[in-house]
């Protein structure tokens, strides 16, 4: 099916043709028509399937051709989880904003908030924003969302993962009104706390899922190999990089400072290698995306701050060079390759440390059942063995559990407990002895006495 056959107005089909859309993916074929006729929806697609067009366009093609609900409030709100993400979806709404005269603004936290009013005060009908920003300025009424048209939730699960639901009760309670609609689209649906949100955000949901989590991508060749150490996982990423011809690559590390460590490693390899990380500010974090994205480095080392929503073509390999705390972050991070069609290739380095996350990423997606080896450089970490328990039984509250062999060889000893049950210690003050009788006192003194 073509974007151009789904009804939308003929302002946006100019500009799908002009920027190069003409396919429509399985998510925007099957979520469009639904988020069209009004309904709210629950959708769940593989990372880079296209799910940003398919809550874009509709958005676009309500506010085109449809009466605002207010003249002065947002008609449609995106919300993003991280600034990264909101910042693509962004980019990607504006090549359609101005041939249809419709007009947005980005609302980012780290940003000038003082600047970010005075966008909002100019009635933009598309807010793109991460929630608790845009939290903060409903707090100080630099927003009404009285007559919010369409609420639009992109990686639902990871706002819930990164503690946003506070400020995602907020903003749907300052829209809560019966002709919002609501469309929650996210990578992945299954998390603990997404049905209770489904349930007060959305109103009887059409669901569209695209797949699973669990199934592995087509599109991108997975490999493995196990580390014993640090110094080893270097020695193997050193001589992959240098058998292998990558376009550009994405590293993924587990803490900050490995990313700054890592990176400085490649280029002193004369490798093109820059390290993201939560710790720079949000320009900083911006300028190193934009000089990726236009290829200026090679390589990018970051943590899952940039395993979500980013779509930058160019990305031929990811490389797990620790792998992720939370199983669906692995799918996330993967997926930042392969993308629209393309071919990808991801490679992950278990040692000691990432053994139970490896356990863990394949239980919940499917992994290749061998491990890669470098001739050379075959090390002898071979996988953690799971540990035993010893006399595993399930005993009720009233199940007394049996003796240790030290305590069958020892007669008990019953405890005095005299003391204990006589005398609450700490509340009990200490007493004088009672002072002896008169009759006793004058026998003593008729005891002869010493000279």
């Amino acid at each position: 099916m073509q974007l151009t056959d789904l009804g939308l107005d003929q302002r946006l089909n100019r500009a799908i043709d002009h920027l190069g859309f003409s396919e429509a993916t399985a998510i925007q074929a099957q979520a469009i028509p639904v988020a069209m006729s009004g309904r709210d929806l629950l959708a769940s697609s593989k990372t880079g399937s296209g799910k940003t067009l398919a809550y874009l366009l509709p958005a676009l093609q309500r506010c085109l051709k449809t009466k605002a609900l207010s003249k002065r409030d947002p008609r449609v709100v995106i919300l993003a989880p991280t600034r990264e993400l909101a910042k693509q979806v962004f980019a990607q709404l504006r090549l359609f904003l101005s041939p249809s005269g419709l007009k947005g603004t980005l609302i980012l936290g780290g940003e000038n908030f003082n600047d970010q009013a005075k966008a909002l005060a100019k009635d933009p009908h598309f807010v793109v924003a991460t929630p608790g920003r845009i939290a903060d300025h409903l707090q100080k009424r630099h927003l009404y969302l009285n007559g919010l048209e369409l609420l639009i939730l992109d990686e639902a699960d990871r706002m819930l993962d990164l503690g946003f639901a506070e400020q995602l009760k907020q903003i749907h309670q300052a829209a809560d009104h019966r002709r919002r609609q609501t469309l929650m689209f996210s990578a992945t649906l299954e998390h603990s706390e997404m049905q209770q949100y489904t349930q007060s955000f959305l109103r009887e949901p059409e669901r569209v899922a695209i797949g699973s989590a669990q199934q592995s991508h087509g599109d991108i060749e997975q490999s493995l190999l196990l580390a014993d150490h640090l110094d080893h996982k270097m020695a193997l990423l050193d001589r992959y990089l240098g058998d292998t011809k990558v376009k550009q690559a994405m590293i993924f590390t587990a803490t900050r400072d490995d990313t700054n460590n890592l990176a400085n490693h490649l280029q002193k390899k004369g490798l093109k290698a820059v390290a993201l990380s939560g710790e720079l500010n949000q320009s900083a974090r911006n300028r190193i995306m934009d000089e990726f994205a236009r290829g200026q480095h090679q390589y990018l080392v970051t943590t899952d701050l940039a395993s979500r929503g980013l779509d930058i073509t160019n990305v031929s390999h990811v490389i797990n060079f620790d792998m992720p705390k939370h199983a669906e972050e692995y799918v996330h991070r993967i997926g930042r390759t392969g993308r629209a069609g393309s071919k990808g290739v991801a490679l992950s380095l278990i040692g000691p440390k990432d053994w139970n996350s490896y356990l863990a990423v394949k239980d919940f997606v499917a992994l290749p059942k061998a491990f890669i080896t470098f001739e050379g450089l075959t090390g002898k970490f071979k996988g953690l063995k799971p540990k035993k328990v010893v006399n595993a039984q399930v005993w009720s509250k009233s199940t007394k559990a049996p003796a240790t062999k030290a305590a069958q060889s020892k007669p008990r000893r019953a405890r005095d407990k005299s003391f204990s049950t006589a005398i609450d210690v700490g509340d009990t003050p200490l007493l004088r002895k009672k002072p002896k009788p008169a009759s006793e006192l004058i026998e003593d003194d008729n005891e002869p006495q010493d000279n």
